[in-house]
């Protein structure tokens, strides 16, 4: 897939109907550098950030106990939270997971279970672990590999017309679909959060310095956190260009 950057009058990728990313389409379009600038600019109006906004050494959120039922509670056991929100980044291990540096907390936040394929999943009921969670899914989607973009469609997505968009084309790619331009979580923010939804927008940088935004809507389901794709299979939305990092939570492992 290349793009011109002379061709700015060109369809915006990221609106075009059956678009869709078992989130490895968005990354490999974030990382060209030629494409970001072909994106919807940020809204003028961005949310401030918090002030208590902290980087990657600030402290993490306790777990703690929440109103969880027991039939869906962590299907790996990992502690709920009554947390509502994050205010600070958490102070997080990182390791790679394709190319992207991805957070890790396997005995309070997650991924509690990591498979053969390298396929994670299982993430606390906190606002760090749907943090996780989402960041999971941006990585796992861009390690270009098709057997863990089939397993992100197949487990890590909400059921419904969405889902089997995503899993359809999922198996009809081939080879490596993966970002060959490195690009680096920089920050995050809560945009909601209850114990059964939130939706979170995450910051990228390309290895050019270009930034862009998108948010992923997380649901509560069988005891993990799982993303809620549009009908065509797109797992991210609202994804545009950013000039900079304001009104975001600084956060990044490299």
């Amino acid at each position: 897939m290349s793009q011109s950057t002379e061709s700015t009058t060109e369809t915006n990728p990221f609106t075009k109907p059956g678009f869709i990313i078992a989130a490895a389409l968005v990354i490999a379009l974030i990382a060209a550098t030629a494409v970001i600038f072909l994106l919807p600019k940020g809204d003028s109006n961005a949310q401030p950030a918090p002030a208590a906004a902290g980087s990657s050494s600030a402290p993490a959120a306790s777990p703690g106990t929440s109103a969880t039922t027991a039939s869906n509670k962590s299907v790996c056991g990992l502690a709920s939270s009554s947390e509502k929100t994050l205010g600070t980044a958490p102070k997080s291990k990182w390791e790679l997971v394709g190319k992207i540096a991805t957070p890790t907390d396997p005995k309070t936040f997650g991924p509690r279970r990591t498979d053969e394929n390298g396929f994670r999943s299982c993430f606390a009921q906190s606002p760090t672990g749907a943090l996780y969670a989402a960041m999971n899914v941006a990585a796992l989607g861009s390690s270009g590999s098709s057997v863990l973009e089939r397993q992100l469609a197949e487990k890590l997505l909400v059921p419904g017309a969405g889902r089997d968009a995503a899993m359809k084309q999922a198996a009809a790619d081939s080879g490596s679909s993966g970002s060959s331009t490195p690009i680096q979580v920089r920050g995050f923010l809560i945009k909601s959060y209850t114990p059964e939804e939130a939706n979170i927008d995450l910051a990228f940088q390309t290895e050019k310095g270009a930034y862009a935004r998108l948010t992923l809507s997380m649901r509560w389901m069988g005891g993990d956190w799982k993303v809620k794709p549009a009908d065509d299979g797109t797992t991210f939305t609202g994804t545009t260009q950013i000039s900079d990092l304001s009104g975001f939570i600084l956060w990044s492992g490299v």
